[in-house]
């Protein structure tokens, strides 16, 4: 349920920023999914995380509620959402490392070739771009990928003690303050002027991408390991691509779905050594 939410991540994100700024888009969204994760928070009477349970909350804010989303907006900006979800394919290296550095998992030699094989066909289908690719984008996208990595992982740790709805929520609502200033200082100068597609993406980042789509996620991880349960992102390429073609009428290219089967094929054998 995760992987599914999540698939439609970017493809929402490349519609709303026909009518946001990226850095508005990244703190509006992440004001929103906070008002509703406080209002779950009180209506459900959550105790109140413990004081040393901030750093790594705060850890969880800057993966997944400022990096991931402000990185892959400004990204979008130099590339298709089927470019960019080609870059998926990384994350669960990225999850599995930070796994392994942060929730103490060892996973056996055979998953990190695998792990290894599905990162380098991707890398090598970004440098094969050549000129029709952004060097930009792709380094954006390949941060963007590392702190999500480390906010599924860090976020995985906390949901064992917390549950998973609880930390996307406690991380929403400490980020809430530095997000509201940064939607306020880049408000768009006539909001009447956006579209509803526009509309449509950021109510889909905002409530699903930020809020819903993790309560699944970080309780997944939590159950079955975060390196073996994240390579269920092997399936969210396939996913995003379908969107991105169906939904937004962007060109899939024949070589962006055998660069995802690759990386499929590499990070399922990555799952049975997991």
């Amino acid at each position: 349920m995760g992987v599914l939410i999540f698939s439609g991540s970017l493809p929402a994100t490349r519609v709303a920023l026909a009518g946001f700024d990226p850095t508005f888009l990244t703190g509006v969204r992440a004001v929103i999914a906070a008002l509703l994760a406080a209002a779950l928070l009180a209506l459900l009477r959550q105790a109140r995380p413990l004081r040393s349970d901030l750093g790594a909350l705060a850890v969880v804010a800057l993966g997944v509620v400022v990096g991931f989303p402000l990185l892959t907006a400004l990204a979008l900006r130099h590339m298709t959402a089927a470019h960019a979800i080609v870059f998926v394919g990384l994350l669960p290296l990225a999850t599995a490392i930070f796994g392994v550095l942060r929730g103490g998992e060892r996973p056996r030699p055979g998953f990190w070739i695998f792990s290894i094989a599905g990162s380098v066909t991707v890398a090598g289908f970004a440098l094969s771009r050549g000129g029709s690719g952004s060097p930009v984008g792709d380094l954006l996208m390949v941060a963007a990928i590392a702190a999500c990595g480390l906010g599924y992982a860090e976020g995985a740790v906390l949901s064992r003690r917390l549950g998973g709805w609880q930390v996307i929520s406690w991380a929403l609502v400490l980020a809430l303050p530095a997000m509201a200033v940064v939607a306020l200082a880049t408000w768009p100068g006539s909001v009447g002027d956006v579209g509803a597609p526009a509309w449509l993406g950021l109510a889909y980042v905002s409530v699903f991408s930020m809020l819903v789509g993790f309560v699944f996620w970080y309780r997944g991880l939590a159950l079955g390991g975060i390196a073996k349960v994240g390579q269920l992102q092997l399936l969210q390429p396939f996913f995003g691509l379908a969107l991105a073609g169906l939904l937004l009428g962007e060109p899939v290219a024949l070589k962006m779905v055998a660069v995802t089967a690759v990386v499929v094929l590499c990070v399922g054998g990555a799952k049975r050594f997991g």
